[in-house]
């Protein structure tokens, strides 16, 4: 009888290793670390800083693409990577949900980095990791502040289009609907105050900011008038508008010059600077960028913390458009 205890034993021991393979949530949180990859995937730094240096060189606009993944990612049940799954036959994911479907992209340039990291290192890292380095190096590039970064995220093995649609914030969201919706990752009215700063690069399409040009009264004239030229009534919804119409592909404290003078371009943005609690912050950043950068990487580095739920099933995808 003894022999057959051990046994069972054993069997557990087993079914609790494979478990723990499988399944990822709050214990993997204690696992990230900037040193992660240092023996497994010793040149994953410079692979993933050279496929963005050539995805910005190529496009500027570029870097905000990466960084807006990385956001749209982490507020989806967590850094898992699962925005990047294409659709099936079986399965929706959340490359489909409205604030992605036709505006997020991007997604080459992390096909192309992952090729390269799995040439390197096969099997070995995330393509949640991959997206938080990706977006780091995007912001750097563009003349922005860089951060250590932790790794050891494991990639989702499932997405939720409802849960994009519903997590994310819109275009005309209130301060009150943003600072709700940040709360509820436990991001601070702070931090969205800071993460908002990237709109300081990257372009918007005009179907997301029309009424605003149109219709709203605390947005400056001559701005409402520069952007009407390119965004008319009615047709042109892809045309593109820099977020930033003083530096659009500078990671800079611009954005936050362009709220006090009436001229952020979505009704989100102005919404920062419109007689509400955030007043006071936006003309902090807009005077002194130091602090602006150091509250953005503070904010970044809590987001990127964001993991799956535990009991969450989780890999380490070889494709980031499917499961292995």
């Amino acid at each position: 009888m003894a022999g057959v205890v051990i046994t069972g034993r054993a069997l557990v021991a087993a079914v609790a290793v494979v478990v723990a393979v499988l399944l990822g949530g709050a214990a993997e949180a204690q696992q990230l670390s900037p040193n992660f990859y240092s023996r497994t995937c010793p040149n994953l730094a410079s692979i993933v800083r050279s496929g963005m240096a050539s995805a910005v060189r190529t496009e500027p606009r570029m870097g905000a693409s990466i960084l807006r993944l990385f956001f749209h990612d982490c507020f989806v049940n967590g850094c898992d990577g699962s925005i990047l799954l294409d659709d099936t036959s079986t399965f929706t994911g959340e490359k489909s949900a409205g604030p992605n479907a036709n505006s997020a992209r991007g997604f080459e340039v992390i096909d192309a980095i992952k090729t390269q990291v799995e040439a390197s290192c096969k099997g070995t890292v995330s393509c949640a990791d991959i997206l938080a380095l990706a977006a780091r190096d995007g912001v750097n590039l563009l003349g922005g502040p860089t951060w250590s970064v932790a790794l050891g995220r494991k990639d989702s093995r499932t997405a939720s289009q409802s849960a994009a649609n519903s997590n994310l914030p819109g275009p005309g969201s209130s301060l009150a609907t943003l600072i709700s919706m940040f709360g509820n990752q436990g991001l601070s009215a702070r931090d969205m105050t800071a993460l908002s700063g990237a709109h300081t690069i990257g372009r918007a399409q005009c179907q997301f900011f029309r009424s605003r040009i149109y219709t709203e009264r605390n947005i400056n004239a001559s701005f409402a008038s520069l952007r009407q030229q390119t965004c008319p009534r009615s047709g042109g919804d892809a045309n593109l508008a820099p977020f930033d119409v003083q530096t659009p592909d500078a990671f800079d404290n611009a954005y936050y010059q362009n709220l006090v003078s009436q001229r952020g371009l979505l009704h989100s943005d102005q919404e920062l600077f419109n007689g509400g609690s955030q007043d006071g912050l936006v003309r902090q950043y807009s005077t002194n960028p130091s602090q602006f950068s150091s509250d953005f990487v503070s904010a970044m580095v809590k987001m990127g913390n964001l993991l799956p739920s535990s009991g969450t099933a989780t890999e380490v995808r070889l494709n980031c458009r499917k499961v292995n």
